[in-house]
């Protein structure tokens, strides 16, 4: 899925799309406003979000809590005209659980 913004446009990893259709409108709402900062030409930074180069450089995490818990979306920016979003999990523990480790080097590698 893609969406057009006047910056760059969002690609969405296919497997994501019925993962965030399955969200809380107001997370899911939340996480789109993020997405179109950041198409827009937004600079996000902590707390809102943060490099994840330990899964690719150019890889970052946007960090949304809500009151179902905190969650995590992947987004790779290092193509020139998209922005590339291919991972969204509920975070449980401090450390990123391999399990998601895998699963995101996998769709961004399905993306590029």
């Amino acid at each position: 899925m893609t969406y057009v913004n006047s910056v760059k446009s969002i690609r969405i990893h296919k497997a994501l799309v019925k993962e965030l259709r399955d969200l809380d409108t107001g997370l899911r709402s939340r996480i789109a406003e993020l997405l179109d900062l950041l198409a827009s030409g937004e600079s996000l930074g902590m707390p809102i979000s943060r490099p994840m180069s330990d899964i690719a450089h150019g890889v970052h995490e946007l960090r949304i809590k809500d009151a179902g818990g905190q969650y995590r979306v992947f987004y790779y920016t290092k193509v020139g005209d998209a922005i590339l979003v291919f991972h969204l999990f509920k975070k449980k523990t401090q450390q990123l659980p391999k399990r998601e480790r895998e699963i995101a080097s996998k769709r961004l590698k399905d993306l590029l």
